[in-house]
């Protein structure tokens, strides 16, 4: 077992090159920002659908109300992502252009909207009322058209680099404001990106007759037939976790492949579940919920096995601090408090846990008629109730969610036991080590002559009277705390991790430790991806272990800025987020 860990160990940089790929960061970082349109349009689906279920019946006027809200929020997913994804790709790009030459992101993101409702929608004409209209398909507008978002903002931002970087623009004169000629010197990379994704519609249609965002999905079906096996269910949970364990945050690199085939299941689930029907795919968006049942790991259960059934104390501290987090999906208080993160011990449980999970939510979904999940629930919902909710409240989810959490803990108990008899004979060897220095001390303070300690005691006497008879001024000053030298007061700080959670953990420990130190500190939780925009703001960023490997990018933006970034290691950030002097304290020391 240590042998793999340690193979695993050697290959960590080349995992950490892949999470750092601009393509993925973009898709995960593009995805990220449109995610107040997932839940908050779910919110109104929930309005309008759940009462029903408990025979409760909303008048029509509010139901189309919410729908209305759903279909122009969640409708246009696709729309968005194109935006936000094109807008984190011309930062990372931004990045590795030429001195004095920078890509409008404003001007990309409208371009890959733009590019990719001509890869995406189609335009036809109807009659209404006797007068010809033209009207717009919007089937691809929303997760459908994931894809052709990705596509349309990749092509938009390399063809403004092409044309920046050769200063194919509109030149104006420099007397010209400089919004106005900005807006000329993008009239070119924009018209050729649209031109571009035009003629690649045109040639798709022709060719194939159906529009771009259909053939993907029409050549990549088996894809999406193979993911939804036991096989590839299993390979998606178990790659997730394989990373986590490595120390790459998992999903940053599984899932962006995998959103548009999720969300698109998921968004079918709900018509069949409307209609009346069985929803029956498995590999939806909030299956993560199962797989990641308490954060991944599948580690929901794993903070009650340490409190109830482990003696080491280290174990026992780490499983009370933990358990509210995690059953909330925070789970870095468990990963590298015990840790579980590149421990030998807990490789074969923190894999396969999740993987059972998967399996078992596929098996109940096509043969014990729990429904596959529907509706979507924010990621921090604790792992039953979102199971219970997404299912259109089945009573066999709650059966399931009690057979999953019985499975992870035999999963995990056996490794558990283990790692804490290791952790007990090495308490037990430092209380040993501890005993015999006290026991050691206490003889050679026993061997000490009373009246020597008399003579000691009155030697000291005359030196402490001596003391007193100085002037004031010659008193030696107290030695002033070094951390305390350097000012922290009016600092504004801001966390990252990958989601907000983590994050949030840190930056409460700072506002604490400000209020306790009495400084002026202010101190914000935010995601890795949304913070491009806000950045400027802060005097401090701090990256949370799960998104440390973006650090060599974060950099070249906050030195631009003049922002002072840190990056605590995995141990050493949680144990600050448990210690609110001690965040203060490192701060100063961290302040060069």
């Amino acid at each position: 077992m240590d042998a793999i860990v340690k193979m695993l160990e050697k290959h960590q940089p080349f995992f950490e090159k892949i999470s750092r790929n601009i393509y993925l960061q973009a898709i995960k970082d593009g995805f990220l920002g449109c995610m107040p349109i997932v839940l908050t349009s779910s919110i109104f689906l929930l309005i309008a659908t759940l009462p029903g279920v408990v025979g409760i019946t909303l008048p029509q006027p509010l139901i189309d109300w919410c729908n209305k809200l759903y279909n122009f929020t969640m409708g246009v997913m696709g729309i968005m992502v194109a935006g936000t994804t094109a807008k984190n790709f011309t930062a990372s790009m931004n990045r590795r252009m030429p001195a004095g030459k920078v890509l409008n992101d404003g001007s990309t993101m409208v371009a890959a909207q733009c590019s990719m409702l001509l890869l995406a929608v189609t335009q036809f004409t109807t009659k209404f009322d006797g007068s010809e209209l033209s009207v717009f398909d919007c089937t691809s507008m929303g997760t459908r058209g994931l894809f052709s978002a990705y596509i349309a903002a990749f092509i938009t931002v390399w063809v403004y680099k092409f044309c920046v970087s050769r200063d194919l623009t509109i030149k104006l004169p420099k007397e010209v404001p400089g919004a106005i000629a900005q807006n000329f010197r993008d009239i070119i990379p924009f018209g050729g990106a649209v031109i571009i994704c035009g003629i690649i519609d045109v040639v798709v249609r022709n060719l194939m007759g159906v529009p771009f965002s259909e053939l993907l999905i029409k050549l990549l079906s088996p894809l999406f037939t193979a993911a939804e096996t036991y096989p590839g269910l299993i390979l998606i949970q178990a790659a997730t976790a394989f990373f986590w364990f490595i120390g790459v945050h998992g999903p940053s690199i599984v899932q962006p492949g995998i959103d548009p085939i999720r969300l698109a299941n998921q968004a079918e689930n709900l018509q069949v579940l409307l209609a009346g029907g069985h929803p029956a795919h498995s590999l939806t968006f909030n299956m993560s919920l199962v797989g990641e049942f308490g954060g991944t790991g599948a580690t929901f259960i794993v903070p009650l096995l340490l409190i109830l059934f482990m003696k080491s104390k280290q174990l026992k501290a780490v499983g009370k601090a933990s358990i509210v987090p995690v059953a909330f999906a925070v789970n870095e208080p468990l990963l590298f408090g015990a840790p579980m993160i590149l421990n030998p011990y807990m490789l074969i449980p923190f894999v396969a846990a999740g993987c059972v999970n998967v399996s078992v939510a596929k098996f109940f979904i096509d043969n014990v008629g729990m429904n596959g999940f529907s509706f979507v629930v924010p990621w921090a919902t604790p792992a039953p109730i979102g199971i219970f909710i997404t299912t259109n409240f089945q009573l066999i989810a709650l059966v399931f969610v009690a057979i999953i959490i019985l499975l992870d803990a035999i999963i995990y108990l056996p490794f558990l036991k283990a790692y804490d008899k290791l952790l007990c004979d090495q308490e037990a060897e430092r209380a040993a080590e501890l005993g015999l220095e006290s026991d050691g001390a206490a003889t050679i303070a026993a061997s000490t002559s009373a009246p020597a300690a008399e003579q000691t005691a009155a030697a000291a006497e005359p030196t402490a009277a001596a003391a007193d008879s100085k002037p004031a001024a010659e008193q030696p000053e107290p030695a002033a705390d070094a951390s305390a030298k350097k000012d922290v007061d009016g600092l504004k700080v801001l966390v990252l991790c990958a989601g907000a959670g983590t994050s949030a953990m840190l930056a409460n420990a700072i506002k604490e430790g400000a209020a306790q130190t009495g400084e002026n500190i202010a101190s914000s939780a935010g995601a890795y991806g949304q913070h491009t925009a806000i950045m400027d703001q802060y005097d401090v960023i701090v990256l949370a272990p799960q998104v440390r490997s973006y650090y060599n990018d974060m950099k070249a933006d906050t030195d631009r800025l003049g922002i002072k970034l840190l990056a605590p290691r995995g141990k050493e950030y949680i144990d600050l987020t448990r210690d609110p002097a001690g965040a203060i304290k490192w701060l100063r020391e961290n302040l060069d």
